[in-house]
């Protein structure tokens, strides 16, 4: 056992490369079959500590599942299972956790799920409790989680940072959202933030991704960590961490800012399927960069048309769609995806069919939209789909009714081309001291009458923590100004959570403020 270990602990410290190649060598080497051979036949008389800790140690030097000797070791833990202490259960924990489900090893995860649930109240150490927790999985009954839960929270006083950081993927492994333990993890990371390696910041987004968990407090100290030492990372672990922020729509601006110069300094980084990370992340960001904005696009667009050979239908649209939505027309790219539309190559499977033909048409319209030559229409047709709200707008509805003093003062539930819709329209006079009542604005069809445009979104349509919108809000927003509407964006959630009279006043303050409804800052096409 202790050769087993002393091995694997030589080994996990080595580089992967390394790693196959001591691997080879272990496996060839002619004292390793004999130790396995000697191992095979003493499991059953082995210690307990000696019986976990080599299984441990032959599964992680990589001797496959379905041996006779792993096999072997998996059934006599389960022989021995009620004679393991605390420690044991927590090293075969840590080894179930990493291992194939197959019959031997379901059977001995059942069983220690078994033991868990009658030795629980006894076990007062955290890091044995995130082993079981990972070892459990999200398959565990809800009842266990919840002892889980109450075992680490008696203990939650003694949380260490290496456990703060491990706690995040025991409870991401076991799916289950304890905020009260994720509160205490995310306030023990921020104040410990200088000392975690960089792998452990990646792996703590993700899991907070998987548990739906939403900390701008605790995101925000990582995201201040690596733009304060963003000298020591290189381009790629700054990028996987941007794409670790944009899956929870966490916009980190200054960290933005700086892996748009490095792209731009040394653009050979951005491959193909970078590329396409990198225009997901601004596009769903919404982010355009303050400095090199015309140079980033510019790069983008260079690298873009560098992968047009080998770039299928479905990526050169993803990209085309994600420059779109950023007001940025590629138009290279733009000539080759219009020919495969024509030739029907842009139809694919019917799980994608839909969501393709959605991409299309909205490249179209900015196509249309953000092209330098657009101007405001005078006249914009429009239709109302219905004279009934949904649930959520009611209030809005009521709000408006009250401060207007009608419903005739306002449409809702508007239909305007290019399939776009919006909750609600007033029109006011050119001062923008009046609103009209809908008839008679009706009859001034021209630039004296400015149209309000009223948008109830979801949080989720906001960058996380803040009122800017996702692109795709924020592409709508932009093309309803171009259509001559000015834009409010109000979200949702905020808005249900006000009482009728701060609803009333809040609408008030939309309406009749000049900042309120003044037209976004210019866009990169409008610039070109």
């Amino acid at each position: 056992t202790n050769c087993l270990t002393m091995a694997w602990r030589l080994f996990k410290n080595l580089s992967e490369e390394q790693q196959r190649y001591e691997k080879q060598l272990i496996f060839e080497h002619p004292a390793f079959v004999k130790l396995c051979q000697q191992l095979l036949r003493d499991a059953r008389r082995m210690t307990r500590g000696d019986l976990v800790f080599s299984l441990h140690a032959v599964v992680h030097l990589g001797v496959p599942q379905n041996t006779l000797l792993v096999q072997t070791l998996v059934r006599v833990c389960q022989e021995k299972l009620n004679q393991l202490d605390n420690r044991c259960i927590s090293v075969l924990a840590t080894t179930l956790a990493g291992m194939d489900k197959d019959k031997n090893v379901s059977a001995l995860q059942a069983g220690l799920q078994l033991l868990v649930e009658q030795r629980i109240s006894s076990i007062r150490d955290i890091f044995i409790l995130q082993n079981l927790m990972k070892c459990l999985g999200k398959d565990a009954p809800v009842f266990l989680k919840k002892k889980l839960e109450m075992a680490v929270l008696r203990e939650i006083d003694g949380l260490t940072f290496p456990n703060a950081l491990r706690m995040f993927l025991a409870l991401a492994a076991m799916n289950y959202c304890s905020l009260p333990i994720l509160n205490a993890c995310s306030k023990k990371i921020q104040e410990n933030v200088h000392d975690a390696p960089f792998r452990q910041l990646i792996l703590v987004l993700e899991a907070c991704h998987t548990l739906q968990y939403r900390n701008v407090n605790l995101f925000s100290a990582l995201a201040g960590y690596v733009n304060s030492t963003a000298y020591l990372w290189d381009k790629r672990q700054i990028f996987l961490f941007l794409s670790a922020c944009e899956t929870l729509g966490f916009q980190p601006t200054e960290l933005l800012e700086i892996f748009t110069e490095k792209v731009t300094e040394d653009p050979e980084f951005l491959n193909l399927k970078n590329l396409l990370i990198v225009l997901r992340v601004y596009s769903r960001l919404n982010y355009v960069p303050r400095v090199q904005k015309h140079l980033f696009f510019e790069t983008l667009h260079s690298c873009l048309n560098k992968c047009l050979p080998q770039i299928s239908s479905t990526e050169l649209l993803k990209a085309v769609y994600s420059l779109g939505i950023l007001g940025y027309l590629p138009h290279h790219a733009l000539d080759v995806l219009l020919q495969k539309d024509s030739k029907d190559e842009l139809i694919l499977s019917d799980d994608l069919k839909e969501q393709n033909a959605v991409m299309l048409r909205c490249v179209k319209t900015c196509m249309e939209l953000d092209s330098p030559s657009f101007t405001k229409p005078a006249f914009v047709l429009t239709e109302n789909s219905s004279s009934l709200v949904s649930l959520n707008l009611r209030k809005a509805q009521e709000a408006l009714t009250e401060l207007l003093g009608g419903e005739n003062m306002f449409r809702q539930n508007v239909r305007l081309p290019y399939k776009y819709h919006i909750d609600f329209e007033i029109r006011m006079d050119s001062d923008r001291k009046k609103v009209l009542p809908i008839v008679a604005a009706d009859d001034h069809p021209d630039s004296r009458v400015q149209r309000l445009a009223f948008l109830f979104a979801p949080m989720s349509a906001f960058c996380l923590g803040t009122t800017h919108p996702q692109g795709k809000l924020a592409m709508k927003k932009r093309h309803l100004n171009k259509l001559g509407y000015h834009v409010i964006l109000i979200q949702s959630k905020k808005f249900q959570e006000m009482t009728k009279e701060d609803a009333v006043e809040f609408l008030k303050g939309k309406i009749y403020s000049e900042d309120a409804v003044s037209f976004p800052e210019a866009t990169v096409q409008d610039n070109n």
